[in-house]
């Protein structure tokens, strides 16, 4: 079992009986999503900004235009911090202090870089397509030269990261089991419902099998 090795940036200090730093896992919630929330700071100011993003190993790669202000930023600090969190279930509890959620999610830290190289550039754009539903990329018609050469793409090495993770039930004082009040679990997931043909598509243009196959490993 790898591990990243723990320090005072990914060390987990509340809840760390939640927490595990295990590499294979970490990836697991990466691969799990598609948006991560990425930290970043402009002008003296901390912002954070929801971004779709994709995975090869160790390397985490975000696009956008050559003028977003994030990723520039990004470039220029050589370093960023990105979360990733997936909501599993509402856990009410007989008392507002322990209302809780049931969770799984992972922070990154590592290096940054601006990818310039043609082929690794669009290896990159496949990854955060195929990140979102798999295979799509390959049934695309090909970026142009204008739309390549207008996007930024940059990586991140992750150097350290950390997970946590909660997945139980109520945990209420003992002295508040017996109150009238209703406790337990909402589990929450995120569902694919039947794909909407645009209105202005082609005749004899079906939804494609990629399509129809995350809907099926989706809608329940």
């Amino acid at each position: 079992m790898r591990e990243y090795s723990k320090n005072t940036l990914n060390k987990v200090k509340r809840g760390s009986n939640r927490a595990f730093y295990d590499v294979t896992k970490i990836n697991d919630i990466l691969d799990a999503g598609f948006v991560g929330y990425v930290s970043y700071s402009f002008e003296g100011r901390a912002i954070c900004i929801p971004m779709a993003y994709g995975r090869i190993e160790n390397k985490i790669y975000l696009h956008g235009s050559r003028k977003n202000r994030m990723l520039l930023s990004l470039i220029q600090s050589k370093q960023a911090s990105i979360t990733i969190m997936h909501l599993d279930g509402l856990v009410l509890a007989r008392s507002g202090f322990h209302h809780s959620v049931n969770y799984r999610s992972a922070t990154i830290f590592g290096s940054v870089k601006e990818i310039d190289e043609p082929i690794l550039k669009e290896k990159a754009l496949k990854c955060v397509v195929d990140q979102m539903i798999a295979d799509r990329w390959e049934s695309l018609r090909e970026m142009n030269s204008k739309e390549f050469n207008a996007t930024l793409v940059v990586e991140l090495t992750i150097e350290t990261a950390s997970a946590k993770v909660r997945a139980e039930g109520v945990l209420d004082e003992k002295s508040d089991i017996k109150l009238p009040i209703w406790a337990g679990v909402i589990p929450i997931k995120q569902v694919a419902e039947k794909p909407i043909s645009e209105v202005d598509l082609p005749e004899k243009v079906d939804v494609p099998e990629h399509v129809l196959t995350y809907v099926k490993q989706n809608n329940k």
